[in-house]
């Protein structure tokens, strides 16, 4: 029988073993690793997974393809791993030779007992020869063998990784093991590193994770910034130092994802859930990006703290410096250009609403100029704040948190509409401007269209003819 994608809504987790199963049945086949640990676990629907095979492995590949109408691909050729990928992009299978000369070889090479797990592609009794099954009802998180972290310096923030996506505890033999090979974590591909730490980034423990790759000496080696944050004193108005502030906000990040309403008030919560599930870049929704700009929206307190003459701590022009080290840090992680300007946004533009407040009520010229700052980013920049914010409870913090979040809320409303709608069209054209006016097209004309269109957004030029006569009073 022939499985096609071509129905509509993603594939259950049954759905889609089956539609693997079944062109490899007969096959001397086993589903390894994830597939099995998350099913054990009652996790998710299985979208991901892992098959090794003792045969001819691109020959199997294609014939899932054909079955199930996806797309096969060699994946490594110094490895003979190939990858099928369903057209929809619902599910993917990764297809292995046996490595070893046997299964429980195989198993034994693999990083952590609880991904050591196989069974028969047919269906049928569980391999496990080290363990895994029981590590699992433990939580705990053991080595597949004593040099895993060593043969592959990764599995360290893998460690990390799994501890705090599956909630499970790491035992002194592995957690060493990680410690250990931290320095290796320098010789791993950018690629690879990111796609680990945004994993422990968006998980629901993030911070937790972070603590622990920081104690394991992991994250001096792959983000270094974030760890020099620790030990920086900040002012009387906060409570933590810089890094337990970051974490701070990191976790009101994951609250506000979880519970816009709580953050935001009911008005805005569904349209901020919505905004938050927007797909972002490099497999991260908006969410993850907001979780970035926490995690690095005070990066560069360090190199900027300074000491008035009076003993007052400053961090002047961090959010600037900070938005040039948070590009720099994902440029150097290999992230896309997207993501890289996204965070760089919301860093560069996290302190402006937290100014306005003494402005308060403010007019509609300073709400323009706030979302012409942050276009693009305005809903997002919004919400960092209000966890920034939350995260900052030293001297006199209730009254300022309140005064804050009157006008976050405020300005919210008019964030979402900008995402919305988009930036709201002129009402009068450079060209008809230039033409009326004589004046060349250049710098000169770009500051008057930029003038006459607060204008237009605060009500005082509604018409072509109101903007005109605004722009000749104007020159």
């Amino acid at each position: 029988m022939a499985y096609r994608c071509n129905r509509e809504g993603p594939m259950s987790g049954r759905e889609t073993l089956a539609v693997v199963r079944e062109p490899l049945h007969g096959e001397a086949a086993w589903l390894v690793g994830g597939v099995i640990r998350d099913r054990l676990l009652g996790r998710g629907p299985a979208t991901d997974i892992d098959v090794v095979l003792d045969g001819d492995v691109r020959g199997a590949a294609r014939r899932l393809a054909r079955a199930s109408g996806a797309v096969a691909f060699e994946l490594s050729g110094e490895f003979g791993a190939w990858r099928v990928v369903a057209r929809d992009h619902s599910w993917q299978a990764d297809l292995n030779p046996i490595r070893g000369g046997s299964l429980e070889a195989d198993l034994r090479l693999r990083d952590f007992t609880i991904n050591a797990i196989a069974q028969p592609i047919a269906g049928g009794d569980l391999v496990d020869p080290l363990g895994g099954v029981g590590d699992l009802a433990g939580r705990r998180l053991r080595l597949a063998a004593p040099d895993a972290v060593r043969a592959d310096p990764l599995r360290a923030l893998r460690l990390v990784r799994l501890a705090c996506e599956l909630q499970l505890e790491p035992d002194a033999t592995a957690a060493e093991a990680a410690r250990s090979s931290a320095a290796g974590l320098r010789g791993v591909a950018a690629e690879r590193v990111f796609g680990e730490l945004k994993r422990i980034v968006t998980s629901e423990r993030a911070p937790a994770g972070l603590e622990l790759a920081g104690g394991l000496g992991l994250t001096a080696v792959v983000l270094p910034e974030l760890d020099a944050l620790g030990g920086v004193e900040q002012s009387r108005f906060h409570h933590k130092d810089v890094l337990g502030h970051t974490l701070e906000a990191l976790t009101g990040a994951i609250a506000l994802e979880r519970d816009p309403a709580a953050f935001v008030g009911d008005a805005h919560a569904e349209r901020v859930r919505a905004i938050l599930a927007e797909p972002l870049a490099d497999d991260l929704t908006r969410a993850g990006g907001l979780r970035l700009g926490a995690l690095m929206h005070d990066i560069a307190k360090p190199p900027t703290r300074r000491l008035t003459p009076d003993g007052r701590v400053q961090f002047r022009g961090h959010d600037e410096r900070g938005a040039q080290m948070a590009r720099g840090i994902l440029g150097r992680l290999r992230t896309s250009e997207r993501l890289a300007a996204h965070v760089g946004a919301l860093v560069a533009e996290h302190l402006r609403l937290g100014f306005m407040v003494k402005d308060h009520p403010l007019s509609r010229r300073a709400v323009y100029r706030y979302l012409d700052a942050c276009d693009g980013v305005a809903v997002d920049v919004t919400l960092l704040s209000i966890v920034d914010r939350l995260a900052t409870r030293g001297e006199g913090a209730e009254p300022a948190i309140e005064r804050h979040l009157t006008v976050a809320r405020g300005i919210l409303g008019e964030a979402l509409r900008w995402h919305a709608d988009g930036r709201p069209a002129p009402v009068i054209r450079g060209d008809r401007l230039a033409r009326e006016l004589g004046i060349e097209p250049g710098p000169d004309l770009g500051g008057l269209l930029a003038r006459l269109a607060e204008a237009q957004f605060a009500g005082e030029a509604s018409t072509p003819e109101a903007a005109l006569a605004l722009a000749r009073l104007l020159i």
